[in-house]
């Protein structure tokens, strides 16, 4: 009998290895988790229960002792110096004072007052190693013990210096976390929308996958960040951790500026409750509070266990989720035609600011919930910025409830949708004659990073649509002075001002004019890529789909795009 449940203990324990490994993988290498990070510690948690109940468990491949994911092909990969440990955290604040008791006990008179709390910035981890003041290597954490070599990208974070001042020593490292600020974050999300391209999911991820692209430009767009938390060398320069910040900060480098010594519980419950309040109005993503015992020779003497630091624990905040109701589903139609489903919700206050709105992203999406109008949702704050449904409580749902039904026709024109095999967004094909897509075609035309057409918003593109005035961007470069005095609250100066501002346009560079006609999928680098590789429009638009696979970093989906777009006769003219 006793074999038996042994057996079955195996089992279980073997089952649980898999799925965090599955969800490991999914969140270190290819950034898009499918669980909170909330659920994936209790999985943990639970797998180390069960280990601890089987006798002569082995334990070295297992989820419990493994830091981080793998390493990258792309990269060339290096061993760290310094091991790379991942942190002990826990959601109860009971587990800190447990964990500070025992190391009052186990420190056996070392000092472990004060304690330094910190920020836990919700990024991705990477190690600096300056020679002579100069930075000459950077590794991301990979799989703690080896990482890959992404000293190109780091280079083009501006924060990082490439040459430190003042009395630095002649080698070490600096261990940081590489972050996205959140202002950042929707600015890239908006013009991945404009472009056609699906919505990065969060910060943390968007961070992850910039420091794995080996286009430099993108990197260098993506405008990364990065807080230095971690002084290592082989001397012992310093006793104190928060000394070694202080003095990272002398040289240039951009240290954590949270960072404070507390001397009693209370101290350190006050931080953690303070930024529990503070952290919505930050500009950058935490997802909780890391302690670390402040003596460096105590830190030494306390050691690591298989995985972590035994002197340090990080205490991490619940997602804020609350419920609501499913009032309706609108669907919007972009510039590209893709239709985005939204869910309109009862009102609810959540992380700080009114919520009625939230994104169900496709119709994979709304059938995965099985959504019911009625239904109560559980809504969050996405990366603190997009509110999205987590949860669907089908326990509460009226027999009499109307299936959420993705439509078949346009809500705009009434064209019969489309969906691209292996594609989760449903299009409008109807690109010449659908209103929010002829708008949004001239908007995006007329933006800063295309055309830069001044003085033309989106109110007065809308207005002159609705006229008649203009049908395609084209249009523009027709109207005369009495077309546009027909505008309402239009008056000689703004309408010769408009006429100045689509005269300055004709000198653009082909790179510029290729973003701006908006074909599906190509952004603003990838069009100067093109224009590099082509010289012209026409010899773009007369390409086989092989000449334009040739260009660096694009793929078959957007030489497949382009060849959709050129073979159009209307696109041509145009």
């Amino acid at each position: 009998m006793e074999e038996t449940n042994s057996k079955d203990l195996a089992g279980k324990i073997e089952s649980l290895r898999k799925e965090i490994d599955r969800h490991n993988n999914l969140y270190y290498n290819e950034d898009s988790p499918e669980i909170t990070d909330y659920e994936f510690d209790i999985l943990l948690k639970e797998l180390e229960v069960l280990e601890k109940q089987l006798p002569n468990n082995a334990l070295q491949n297992s989820p419990t002792q493994k830091v981080g994911g793998n390493t990258s092909k792309y990269f060339e990969t290096k061993n760290h110096q310094f091991r790379m440990y991942s942190l002990d955290n826990s959601y109860d604040v009971e587990d800190l004072t447990e964990w500070i008791g025992r190391m009052e006990k186990v420190a056996s008179g070392n000092e472990i007052w004060p304690i330094s709390a910190d920020l836990k910035y919700d990024g991705v981890s990477i190690s600096l190693e300056y020679r002579g003041g100069n930075l000459i290597s950077a590794l991301t954490r990979g799989d703690g013990i080896r990482g890959d070599e992404v000293l190109q990208n780091a280079a083009l974070i501006s924060e990082i210096p490439k040459k430190l001042q003042g009395d630095y020593p002649s080698h070490f490292f600096a261990r940081g976390e590489i972050y996205l600020r959140k202002a950042q974050f929707s600015l890239i999300n908006k013009q991945r929308i404009e472009n056609g391209e699906p919505p990065f999911m969060n910060p943390r991820n968007t961070a992850s996958g910039t420091m794995k692209i080996q286009d430099t430009e993108v990197v260098a767009e993506r405008s990364l960040s990065i807080k230095i938390y971690q002084y290592l060398s082989s001397q012992r320069e310093f006793n104190s951790h928060y000394h070694s910040v202080e003095k990272m900060k002398s040289w240039g480098l951009p240290v954590t500026s949270y960072i404070k010594q507390c001397y009693t519980i209370q101290e350190v419950m006050e931080y953690i409750s303070d930024f529990e309040n503070k952290k919505l109005d930050l500009d950058f993503e935490i997802d909780g509070i890391v302690l670390k015992i402040d003596s460096i020779p105590t830190q030494d003497y306390l050691g690591y266990t298989a995985k972590s630091p035994r002197w340090a624990m990080a205490y991490k905040y619940k997602a804020i989720e609350l419920y609501t109701t499913l009032l309706s589903v609108s669907f919007q139609v972009g510039r590209t035609g893709a239709v985005t489903p939204v869910a309109n919700l009862d009102p609810v206050l959540l992380a700080g600011t009114v919520v009625k709105r939230a994104s169900l992203h496709n119709e994979d999406f709304i059938n995965a919930f099985d959504l019911h109008i009625g239904d109560s949702v559980a809504v969050e704050k996405g990366g603190e910025i997009i509110p999205k449904i987590t949860k669907v409580d089908s326990t509460k749902r009226s027999p009499a409830a109307d299936k959420v039904l993705f439509p078949k026709y346009c809500p705009e024109c009434g064209t019969q949708l489309e969906k691209i095999t292996n594609q989760a967004v449903t299009y409008c094909p109807n690109d010449t004659d659908c209103f929010p897509q002829v708008v949004g075609k001239i908007i995006h035309f007329s933006s800063r990073k295309a055309m830069n057409l001044e003085n033309l918003g989106s109110e007065t593109v809308e207005q002159m649509v609705r006229l008649g005035l203009i049908h395609d961007a084209a249009d523009l470069y027709s109207l005369t002075k009495e077309d546009i005095l027909r505008m309402e609250r239009m008056g000689e100066k703004s309408a010769q001002a408009i006429l100045s501002g689509i005269e300055k346009t004709k000198n653009i560079p082909f790179s510029k004019v290729l973003f701006a006609i908006g074909i599906r999928h190509v952004g603003d680098t990838v069009a100067r890529k093109l224009a590099e590789h082509f010289g012209s429009m026409s010899a773009l638009a007369e390409a086989s789909l092989e000449d334009i696979i040739q260009v660096p970093d694009v793929g078959l989906k957007i030489a497949e795009s382009i060849r959709i777009y050129f073979e159009s006769e209307k696109n041509r003219i145009l």
